[in-house]
């Protein structure tokens, strides 16, 4: 049973689909706008908005937690950039357009995620 285990797996183990959410993470955070699958795109806005909230304290632990969980020039945009722009915002930092087409190969839903 599934009791109290939300979050979707995407066909990997733990480590690689952290590594997997931190390298969209990074990449969203770079660009801003990025177009993925649908349920990549929700589960991705759960990561971000946790990292631009770290960017929102603006102390040295924050910065540090950033360092830690993100490429380095990612981690000092979302401290640098994408902290004060958010600073009066309570949340819902991201939001995710679905598309119309679907992915040629697979036919999986698509969905474009970016920042407010």
């Amino acid at each position: 049973m599934r009791h109290a285990n939300k979050g979707r797996k995407f066909g990997r183990e733990r480590g690689q689909r952290r590594a997997f959410l931190r390298n969209l993470a990074g990449q969203l955070i770079t660009r801003e706008r990025i177009t993925t699958t649908e349920a990549r795109a929700k589960e991705l806005r759960m990561v971000v908005e946790r990292l631009v909230t770290y960017g929102k304290k603006q102390n040295v632990a924050a910065l540090r937690m950033l360092v830690q969980k993100l490429p380095k020039a990612a981690a000092y945009k979302a401290y640098h950039e994408l902290g004060p722009r958010y600073a009066s915002r309570a949340g819902g930092y991201t939001r995710v357009i679905k598309q119309a087409r679907a992915r040629k190969t697979d036919g999986a839903k698509m969905a474009v995620i970016e920042f407010v």
